[in-house]
């Protein structure tokens, strides 16, 4: 065999770089194939924090490594997740680096719903669990309003239809009205703004954001949510009035009170100034029937009274309890002198049998009493031999010696 002579082969082929051969292979991915549109089902999503966007495109057999740049996936309404299924605009295109082709995104929209509804459902699950539609947050709306303001589009057909509904209804109320768009690019700031410099102004009563009627598109700046925490953080209660009774926007959750249209936000805001005064009339009328009635009733109580035959013969009624006052006091006063008796009956009776103690009654029932030296003696123990004594009796008194003790 002969042997193979590199030298030789190196001065008669011609040998290309891996980068220029990659660089062949991206020239032929590229324009081989021109902007497709390809529908699969979204794997290993990685939003980079640089905002690029990579992820990986499935169907059943297959699947082909995809990017979104930042510059293409900031006008995106919703957020992709893994599981979605997309359709997705771009063209093939090699990363030379690692020498693997993969779908650059230009396009990404949702399969089965659309883009705008999609981002609707995952703006309005995201602030339900933050808690911005709980009850606990909704502010009254007041019954009888002084100033009113609204933010909307000062040339549409919504403003028009309020101012006339509230003059007409209630005549005496303020208006404050801060223009504001309420389609297009950079209507949500003029909105969140509006609503902001409004709570800043304060003295408003109640706030009436909103607009007509029109697609999801149109009404889509209710459905941001910088409008929705706009709203949240007002300290002014506020009724959204957003399109037809049939459309529902961000903005209707959050707000404290939702109108189907624009005219009815106008109408639940202000009473009717009519009907009020109706009311009031009303309440006057009752108040001065219940008052002749409770008039006539004591009317007729105090001619009850008057009837009574004290009121008619009061002396007679004073007479009575004159005599039975001295009734009384005659009943009292035998009392008093029958307790008297039986008091000094009692005290002659002590005084009695005090009597009967006095020593000199005593002695006239026999006894004797023996002193030494003036003092009475009432034990033989206190006496000596020879001691003198004096025996007193009932009658007189003797002198005596003593001679013996037993």
């Amino acid at each position: 065999m002969a042997q193979l002579d590199f030298q030789s082969l190196l001065e008669t082929e011609t040998f290309i770089t891996v980068s220029e051969l990659t660089r062949d292979i991206k020239t032929l991915l590229e324009t081989a194939f021109p902007f497709v549109w390809l529908q699969g089902e979204i794997s290993n999503f990685n939003h980079h924090t640089s905002g690029h966007m990579y992820f990986s495109l499935k169907d059943e057999n297959a699947q082909i490594p995809a990017v979104m740049w930042r510059r293409n996936n900031s006008n995106l309404f919703f957020s992709p997740l893994d599981g979605m299924k997309v359709f997705v605009k771009g063209r093939i295109s090699l990363y030379e680096k690692r020498g693997a082709y993969q779908f650059d995104i230009l396009e990404m929209k949702p399969a089965g719903v659309g883009d705008l509804q999609l981002a609707f459902e995952q703006l309005k699950s995201k602030l339900r669990e933050e808690g911005l539609f709980s009850d606990e947050f909704k502010k009254p709306i007041p019954d009888i309003p002084q100033k009113i303001a609204i933010v909307t589009s000062p040339t549409g057909a919504a403003i028009q239809d309020m101012l006339s509904v509230l003059t007409r209804r209630y005549p005496n109320i303020t208006i404050i009205f801060e223009p504001a768009r309420v389609q297009g690019e950079g209507a949500a700031s003029e909105l969140a703004h509006a609503i902001d410099k409004l709570n800043d102004y304060g003295d408003i009563d109640i706030l009436i954001v909103g607009r007509g009627g029109g697609s999801i598109e149109d009404l889509w700046p209710f459905n941001e949510e910088m409008v929705a925490r706009a709203i949240f953080r007002s300290k002014i209660p506020i009724i959204s009035a957003v399109g037809h009774e049939v459309d529902f926007s961000i903005s209707d959750f959050v707000a404290d009170f939702r109108a189907p249209t624009p005219s009815a936000a106008a109408e639940l805001a202000v009473p009717d100034k009519k009907e009020l005064v109706r009311k009031i009339e009303q309440s006057v009328i009752d108040i001065r029937s219940t008052l002749i009635e409770k008039i006539q009733f004591n009317r007729e109580k105090l001619r009850a009274l008057e009837r009574n035959y004290a009121f008619r013969h009061p002396l007679d009624k004073l007479y009575q309890h004159r005599q039975r006052l001295d009734e009384l006091q005659k009943r009292a006063e035998k009392s008093v002198l029958h307790m008297l008796e039986i008091c000094k009956e009692k005290a002659k009776g002590a005084e009695g049998r005090l009597a009967l103690l006095e020593h000199k009654n005593v002695l006239k029932r026999g006894f004797t009493i023996c002193s030494k030296d003036g003092h009475i003696v009432d034990n033989i123990e206190n006496l000596n031999v020879a001691d003198k004594l004096t025996i007193e009796f009932y009658r007189g008194k003797i002198q005596s010696t003593v001679d013996e003790i037993s």
